[in-house]
């Protein structure tokens, strides 16, 4: 091989084709997009002025449920509502007493694993009641007292539940359940009837005595404000992106004719 010798060609990748300049006018160039933002910017904002609508619908709930906690009991209607606090009046059934679902709460000794003490209430004028008398912690003595004589509970409805997939199953034989099921406790305790909801017993709180009964009526949540606030914040976030995203295609034809006019 001589020093003359050509050196050998080196091959050169192929050129890729350039893409002809987009001759749109800025109008054209934004309208599809600008159309599919304005959809899901007005979907955005129907969601949040529905929240807002829904937080001021929680709000009157939550006042009436406020009012008629602190007004006195009601006798028990025949269609009660969750929210109502009521009164009914009869004898308990200490002998069909049952234990329901398992809570750890902070006592005076401290945390404790307990329980909800639920029985049988006969009343005169209509099938047993299934009471919800309160938390008593497992390692208090079998001995609860009792009143003697009829009664008057005050509290407030709770609606049966349903045993779920991860629920666990009941153990009659224990007197243990884990779903305030009325009609499958009363089957287990023997009973022909019971009322088709179980009774929360309100009372206050006196240390040393159990069972601990509920303080309050139930309330519903209301995050109503929080999800009013992130459906218009996602409105605001993408009218944003929509503007910085216009502004960067009028940038890039401010380039373009820069080019073509040099």
């Amino acid at each position: 091989m001589t020093a003359n010798a050509a050196a050998p060609a080196v091959p050169t990748a192929p050129r890729r084709p350039t893409s002809p300049p987009d001759t749109r006018p800025y109008w054209r160039r934004l309208l599809w997009p600008g159309v599919m933002t304005v959809v899901m910017l007005a979907m955005l904002l129907a969601l949040g002025v529905w929240q807002v609508r829904r937080l001021a619908w929680k709000e009157r709930i939550l006042a009436e449920i406020a009012h008629a906690e602190a007004a006195p009991a009601v006798p028990l209607p025949a269609h009660p509502s969750p929210f109502v606090k009521v009164r009914i009046r009869g004898r308990f059934r200490p002998d069909l007493a049952v234990h329901f679902a398992a809570e750890v709460k902070q006592t005076t000794a401290g945390p404790e694993m307990g329980t909800e003490l639920v029985v049988p209430l006969e009343r005169a004028d209509g099938p047993p009641v299934l009471v919800d008398r309160g938390w008593i912690p497992l390692s208090f003595p079998a001995h609860v007292s009792w009143p003697a004589g009829p009664v008057t509970v005050v509290g407030f409805v709770h609606a049966p539940d349903r045993p779920g997939l991860f629920t666990p199953r009941p153990e009659p034989k224990r007197r243990r359940f884990y779903a305030l099921d009325p009609a499958a406790i009363g089957a287990a305790l023997g009973l022909r009837e019971v009322a088709p909801f179980t009774l929360i017993a309100l009372g206050p709180l006196v240390q040393h005595v159990y069972p601990l009964p509920a303080q309050h009526l139930p309330r519903p949540p209301n995050n109503h404000l929080v999800y009013a606030a992130t459906w218009f914040g996602l409105a605001g976030a993408l009218a944003m992106i929509f503007g910085v995203w216009a502004r960067g295609v009028a940038r890039e034809m401010a380039a373009e004719q820069q080019t073509h006019a040099g």
